[in-house]
């Protein structure tokens, strides 16, 4: 299903990520945490490269089959990196043919070895180059886009940041999915900027809950200087272990989702790291069974 024609019924909407497994046993773990969370009737789920494209074949490989063997709408990341026009045309042409709709469109992370990105020959410099170029050569297929609610790491000028994602959706964007964030102001005044720029398409928030303290240092890399507000970082050192870490993480990330809801957020994808546990366990402590009970009406109290 196209993602506009879903983005356009009610709201919220719910999305997991997921990225592909590179041996045997993640790859069984992967299936299962699918298993697990699709009764939870995600609106979609997106499937993720590794950093510099790293795993571009093994993203290309999940997402068909999860094409072919489930009922999901799937959305699958494709980057500016290594790769020139052809190559990435020959990709959304295998996409297209395989009824595959929707592409999460990023420059994304420097190749390995790179300590910048680096602009492929015959290829591009920006995702607003790559969402033209889709809309171009398969102007059905929907598209989506990141934002930066803190900030983009390589746009310290934050009116500059709001100009280029603003290009990204004049050139064809349907959406914006956002980096991972924990205090959901910074979320509330990105929307807001984003407003007042004219920029009109859905915005989801993207959630992570923190579930190990390993895991807390990795997401400040991966969301490259993700800010961790002092109450949740109090409320993680108080925690014995690394058991009593994911109860915080998780009560941190339902509050987050419990707020969003209420303030009549357009949707809410969650970065599973191929998980089950932590979104089960938001959704269970929300009172709901899969994400249609979150799209219905409020049952009146009197």
């Amino acid at each position: 299903m196209h993602i506009a024609d879903i983005l356009k019924q009610q709201a919220p909407h719910f999305s997991f990520e997921y990225f592909p497994p590179k041996t045997e046993e993640t790859s069984r773990s992967l299936f299962e945490s699918i298993k697990e969370l699709t009764p939870l009737k995600p609106s979609y789920v997106s499937v993720t490269y590794g950093a510099g494209g790293s795993t571009r074949q093994l993203t290309h490989d999940l997402v068909v089959r999860l094409q072919k063997e489930t009922q999901l709408t799937i959305v699958s990341h494709l980057t500016c990196v290594g790769a020139g026009k052809d190559e990435i045309l020959e990709v959304l042409t295998k996409y297209n043919e395989n009824g595959i709709q929707n592409i999460m469109a990023l420059r994304g992370d420097p190749a390995k070895g790179q300590p910048q990105f680096e602009q492929p020959a015959n290829g591009f410099a920006y995702a607003a180059e790559l969402v033209a170029f889709i809309k171009k050569h398969f102007p059905n297929m929907g598209v989506g886009v990141a934002g930066f609610p803190e900030g983009h790491p390589n746009t310290p000028n934050r009116l500059k940041e709001i100009e280029h994602l603003k290009a990204k959706v004049d050139a064809g964007a349907d959406y914006i999915c956002t980096q991972l964030f924990f205090e959901n102001r910074d979320f509330y005044d990105f929307c807001e900027r984003c407003e007042i720029a004219g920029i009109k398409v859905p915005i989801i928030a993207g959630i992570m809950p923190v579930t190990s303290r390993k895991g807390f240092a990795r997401m400040a890399e991966l969301a490259l200087g993700a800010r961790f507000p002092a109450k949740l970082l109090r409320a993680v050192s108080r925690a014995e272990d690394d058991e009593y870490v994911e109860k915080v993480g998780i009560h941190w990330a339902t509050e987050q989702v419990r707020d969003l809801i209420d303030r009549n957020v357009a949707g809410i994808h969650f970065y599973t790291l191929n998980r089950s546990k932590p979104t089960l366990k938001i959704y269970d402590s929300l009172g709901i069974k899969s994400s249609d009970s979150l799209r219905r009406a409020p049952v009146p109290l009197s």
